[in-house]
């Protein structure tokens, strides 16, 4: 069956064209154009009026964590907590409302010290004193540290005796006690021995997760660190997922990637393997990440890598010669660097073009952006960090790097090409947030940072579908409105491209399409 889209804007992104209408059928895109011509070419399709909306490319998460989102769900969340008071009374009310008896492991998502009136993280001590009788795991915004009690400590072996790994921190007592504070490394390889959700819980944590995604017009999705526990997860509801799912192994475990190669070939169900992941720094807010000049508070610190350059290069060198396309997480510049070099010297044994991904790029500098360019890496932005924790980064890094967190121009005059992420579980997938960010480039004070670095609307809205579906080798087949291409759409109130600055805090998603079905559809009020 024939569907024409009509009466209203269908903004193609094919360059900077516009259509009256777009005729769909069988999940793939037949034409646009006038909408008298193509209503008297399909006279008997059925029609699907805008209303004098705006009809898009679906919108393409450049990096997020599914998994990860859909686990949050089961947890206690901590966003938006101002104090250690307010975080004792949700924890409470958590244990309360889900009746978890004594013993029952209590977790909570998304804290942020740099909020929380005491400026700090909690603490053992604080949160013995909140839930005596339950251990409890508290995930920092970013999800790169956090903090257990005493009786999670003890439940996963951390003592005073147990070595920090290479890459992390355990938090010390002046008694040499563990504190509960634990950073990068020390955090996910010690809390990965926590215990998980059972399986059909977790299918419906993941399903739920998916919906957030598709209401946010998202029709292509992210898996960012895949190991064994997320990819059973994902191949037990690869034949219930509405959207496209492309998962990252972790270059760890990279014999997962190799027993799963079909998933890399093309997709089974919705699901598909897109290549590699590894981590090369931490988090800018949480002062891990690994930067060339020292922090701007303290001359002795620059934050610390995950790897050294060898390790780096072998990784790289695996994906290349694999022709495995590989992620990389850098923040600070000096990860840059480290993840530059280490292609540039892949690239001159094989001559694979695997488009690498810079993923967060928050403090890349312009020297850096124009190498990448003269290496087909794509840079996928955090850009929602400007307005969530520009003020911090002042803080961090002093008023010129600041003003340079985020560089989509720059990235995009040189040549890059670039596409956006929310980076969920941290913040919530909503891609119109991001559109707002890059185009005023306010912070949460207020502060316009970095404005040489704004962005038109259109622009933005480039990365969020072209550019994304580049990222995935798929711009043969999403990211524009044109014939061939699958009909993943979105439906929004107006046209971002026409609106003022101010106008974008009215845009909202009516409708999610995925393949020709709507997935999604605003209630009405």
């Amino acid at each position: 069956m024939k569907t024409i889209y009509l009466n209203g804007t269908v903004r193609t992104m094919a360059g900077g064209e516009t259509a009256e209408a777009l005729v769909e059928e069988n999940g793939r895109i037949l034409e646009t154009g006038r909408a008298d011509a193509l209503l008297a070419a399909h006279p008997q399709a059925q029609r699907f009026d805008l209303q004098g909306h705006t009809l898009l490319p679906g919108f393409i998460d450049g990096h997020s964590h599914i998994t990860a989102l859909a686990q949050t769900l089961l947890l206690c969340d901590l966003q938006g907590v101002k104090s250690f008071d307010e975080i004792a009374a949700r924890l409470r009310a958590f244990r309360s409302e889900r009746q978890l008896a004594p013993g029952a492991w209590i977790m909570g998502f998304g804290y942020d010290p740099t909020a929380l009136a005491e400026g700090a993280h909690p603490t053992a001590a604080f949160l013995d004193a909140v839930l005596p009788e339950n251990p409890a795991l508290l995930t920092h915004a970013s999800g790169h540290m956090g903090v257990l009690n005493s009786a999670a400590l003890q439940a996963l072996g951390v003592t005073r005796d147990t070595p920090a790994p290479k890459g992390g921190v355990i938090g010390r007592n002046p008694d040499g006690t563990p504190n509960g504070y634990l950073e990068e490394a020390a955090f996910t390889q010690i809390t990965a021995r926590a215990p998980r959700p059972g399986a059909d819980q977790a299918v419906q944590s993941l399903l739920a997760a998916e919906r957030i995604y598709l209401r946010n017009g998202i029709t292509t999705i992210q898996e960012g660190l895949t190991r064994a526990p997320e990819w059973a997860l994902l191949t037990a509801v690869r034949e219930k997922l509405t959207a496209d799912v492309f998962a990252y192994v972790d270059i760890a475990c990279a014999g997962l990637l190799h027993e799963n190669a079909s998933y890399a070939a093309g997709y089974r169900g919705r699901l598909r393997i897109g290549g590699y992941k590894l981590f090369l720094d931490g988090s800018p807010q949480g002062r891990t990440a690994w930067m060339t000049a020292p922090y701007a508070d303290d001359p002795d610190y620059r934050g610390y890598p995950v790897h050294s350059d060898a390790e780096v290069e072998r990784c790289m060198l695996q994906a290349v010669r694999e022709n495995r396309q590989i992620l990389v997480h850098c923040n600070g510049d000096a990860a840059a660097d480290q993840m530059i070099a280490a292609y540039r010297k892949a690239r001159e044994r094989c001559p694979n073009d695997v488009r690498p991904v810079m993923v967060h790029a928050q403090l890349v500098r312009r020297d850096q952006l124009a190498e990448m360019a003269s290496l087909n890496m794509i840079a996928s932005f955090f850009a929602a960090h400007v307005y969530h924790w520009g003020d911090v980064h002042l803080k961090n890094f002093g008023p010129e790097r600041a003003a340079g967190i985020s560089p989509v121009r720059t990235a995009l005059a040189l040549g890059v090409h670039c596409n956006f992420h929310q980076d969920s579980p941290v913040l919530p997938p909503d891609m119109l947030e991001t559109l707002r960010c890059v185009v005023q480039r306010r912070t949460k004070n207020g502060v316009l940072l970095g404005p040489d670095e704004r962005i038109p609307p259109l622009d933005a809205l480039r990365c969020m579908t072209a550019g994304a579906a580049y990222a995935y080798f798929e711009e043969d087949r999403k990211g524009t409105l044109e014939a061939g291409k699958a009909a993943d759409m979105v439906v929004l109130n107006r046209d971002p491209a026409a609106c003022t600055e101010t106008e974008l805090a009215d845009l909202e998603v009516l409708a999610t399409v995925k393949n020709g079905k709507t997935v999604y559809r605003k209630e009405s009020r």
